[in-house]
């Protein structure tokens, strides 16, 4: 993230996705706004933010919920494009957040071996916020725009 921006965008990250204040969104989906995470310890980490709080998934009608899953899925996808990862984890869980949005993560083949059968959770709290890990537009730039643009082609076949 860029340096001098104003902070205040993370005390609602969903209405500052839609003035436009999030600097973290990548594009607009069906059922919300694709966001890079806040850390990239994970390189292509992201996050699905509906349109509105929802307190879980399944305050969603059928279809918001299919369209929901079916945008998770595409951004998983574009990250398995982009970052070649060897697979993605899903998580939804709203413990912390308590609104319904979904985490993408990546998972690497040269992650250790300790940590590849474990939620990425349990990751030391240092990956999390240690400012090396960090988002940064400089670090960051080119595989947040191609994931953006992988996720356009997703969206054009998906829709």
């Amino acid at each position: 993230m860029q340096r001098g921006i104003n902070e205040d965008w993370r005390k609602d990250r969903i209405t500052s996705a839609h003035t436009g204040e999030n600097p973290m969104v990548i594009t607009k989906m069906r059922s919300g706004f694709a966001a890079i995470g806040d850390t990239q310890f994970l390189p292509g980490y992201c996050v699905l933010l509906p349109f509105k709080e929802y307190s879980s998934l399944e305050e969603l009608d059928f279809k918001q919920r299919s369209e929901f899953l079916l945008d998770m899925s595409l951004i998983g996808e574009a990250i398995i494009k982009v970052c070649n990862a060897r697979r993605v984890n899903y998580s939804i869980y709203g413990n912390t957040d308590a609104y319904l949005h979904a985490h993408v993560f990546p998972r690497y083949n040269w992650e250790p071996n300790e940590r590849l059968p474990n939620p990425v959770w349990q990751y030391p709290v240092e990956k999390w916020s240690n400012s090396e890990y960090q988002y940064s537009d400089y670090e960051h730039r080119e595989m947040r725009a191609k994931l953006t643009n992988t996720i356009h082609l997703l969206m054009e076949k998906a829709y």
